[in-house]
């Protein structure tokens, strides 16, 4: 391309580093200055206000000094320690209560089982009463009714009472003649001199007696063997003054 030059000999198109012939031979006409925003110092406006939001005056309002910070950790800490001695107040109370509502629970029903062991304890007397009939009637039947169906009828109506007895856990005391006396099963009604027994056995027994479980409900009416009196006097003779 050829060098083009204007009329005074300069290159045109080329700005040999001066930004202003550059600027004047721009496409379009240069922009006029526009007016300056006026000096508010110069002016002697005040500056606009600054606008704060709520959580920011907030936040000034805050007291973060170490020593405002100590007193309130200190506030918590007595109040927390209140709080614990409350709550502890409170367990005991609750423990101490519940103890007393699980012995009030616990004698309720020992009563209620009570009331209800007197209630079949009388009830199982009234039955053992029973009992001894059909004992009497079965020791004393005739030897001509042996093998009659009707005796055979009401002792097995004997067999089944005891089975209901033994059912509901009622057992017979064991008391039969030449058994020692025992006076928390046994009752002695009779001291029996002369029997060939010695002292303090068991020679007849009048009634039976029952027990209900562990507990004896009925003790068992029993004849006891005396001692001899001649052999009694005789060994007081032997003795030496």
């Amino acid at each position: 391309m050829p060098d083009l030059r204007d009329l005074r000999g300069r290159p045109i198109g080329r700005t040999n580093g001066d930004p202003r012939a550059s600027a004047g031979r721009g496409n379009g006409p240069r922009p006029e200055p526009g007016p300056r925003p006026a000096d508010d110092s110069a002016s002697g406006n005040s500056p606009r206000p600054v606008h704060r939001t709520r959580a920011q005056e907030r936040i000034d309002e805050l007291d973060v000094s170490p020593t405002k910070l100590l007193a309130e950790i200190e506030s918590l800490k007595g109040e927390l320690e209140g709080t614990r001695a409350k709550a502890d107040e409170y367990l005991t109370g609750l423990q101490r209560e519940r103890a007393e509502f699980n012995n009030f629970r616990r004698r309720t029903t020992e009563e209620r089982e009570q009331m209800l062991g007197l209630a079949g304890e009388d009830l199982i007397r009234k039955v053992l009463a029973i009992a001894d009939d059909f004992d009497l009637a079965i020791d004393n039947r005739p030897a001509e009714l042996a093998g009659n169906g009707w005796v055979e009828g009401v002792t097995a109506i004997d067999r089944k009472l005891r089975l209901l007895l033994d059912s509901e856990g009622v057992t017979q005391i064991d008391a039969v003649a030449g058994a020692r006396f025992d006076p928390r099963e046994h009752e002695a009604i009779a001291n029996v001199p002369g029997s060939g027994r010695a002292e303090g056995e068991i020679v007849d027994v009048v009634r039976r007696g029952y027990k209900l479980r562990d507990r004896v409900i009925r003790p068992a009416l029993v004849a006891v063997a005396a001692g001899d009196p001649t052999t009694d006097t005789a060994a007081d003779a032997a003795q030496p003054n």
